[in-house]
């Protein structure tokens, strides 16, 4: 997979993008893994987020998803979600406000009936060209967006959970090395992986599972409305691989994790999906 220089503004849709990502897990078959659960899925409109939706319906999930604005990219999740015969409830709002965060766990208990699943999805990024560039208010605002969101709609949710519930975090390669164009984001994304070990600590007493993905580089909204066209026609082209991910391949890791009969001694884990590079330690 290659892609032309391209960009969007902010916060990206999918309709623009070119090659369209694979996102709808279209050849994947669900097993009932995840029968009778519901989950709340952040930033659940595109992406990464899209197809975990999707194949949490078809495992037999009904599904909450919060996003920003991406109005057709939502709706065009929820028809993917209801075509799996599972229900979909949509949570416009920004979740970089603390009232939001706890509204979409409000919303999703009254609407679906209770929480079983969350998986915090939500990130923001824009790079920077030099450190000088980053402002107090970007700083900020990612760490509300990426961090203090997973940690707000936690918090919520941690009321409802019931003992065997599961939480899958985002996290990112930049959080396990860095990088100097997105300083911020990286920041977020370190926080997330330490923040998931030690919540495992904390909640495994109470039987319920926190672990976390980070991806390499994967061909969502994201990239081409946070990054200049350079970059996006190189995007992904570094690792061995020699391509972005498309979000129907990270997927299969939030089931496995979110599924008790595959992942029950898994807890605390960041599970690096990073097209070949590998870190050390």
């Amino acid at each position: 997979m290659s892609q032309p220089a391209q960009s969007q503004q902010p916060p990206g849709e999918t309709g623009p993008m070119e090659p369209r990502p694979r996102d709808e897990m279209a050849d994947y078959v669900g097993r009932d893994l995840l029968k009778g659960r519901r989950a709340l899925i952040t930033g659940g409109d595109s992406g990464i987020g899209r197809a975990v939706a999707v194949a949490f319906a078809k495992e037999g999930a009904d599904v909450a998803i919060a996003y920003l604005s991406e109005d057709a990219d939502a709706e065009h999740t929820k028809k993917l979600v209801e075509a799996q015969g599972r229900r979909c409830v949509l949570l416009r709002g920004d979740l970089a406000e603390a009232r939001q965060c706890t509204h979409v766990v409000e919303e999703t208990v009254r609407e679906l009936g209770g929480l079983d699943l969350l998986v915090n999805n939500v990130a923001t990024q824009r790079e920077l060209e030099s450190v000088d560039e980053l402002t107090d208010e970007q700083w900020t605002h990612t760490f509300d967006v990426n961090m203090h969101s997973y940690f707000r709609v936690t918090a919520a949710a941690l009321e409802h959970l019931p003992q065997g519930g599961a939480i899958v975090n985002t996290g990112s390669v930049n959080g396990l090395r860095g990088n100097k164009k997105l300083i911020d984001y990286s920041a977020t994304k370190g926080a997330i992986h330490a923040w998931t070990m030690a919540m495992a600590q904390a909640l495994a007493p109470r039987g319920i599972r926190i672990n976390c993905v980070a991806p390499g580089p994967v061909w969502t909204p994201l990239i081409p409305s946070t990054m200049s066209e350079e970059h996006v026609e190189k995007f992904g082209g570094n690792v061995p691989l020699g391509r972005p991910a498309d979000p129907d391949e990270l997927a299969p890791s939030f089931v496995f994790l979110a599924a008790p009969r595959l992942s029950s001694y898994y807890t605390g884990e960041v599970i690096a999906a990073l097209g070949g590079e590998t870190m050390p330690g």
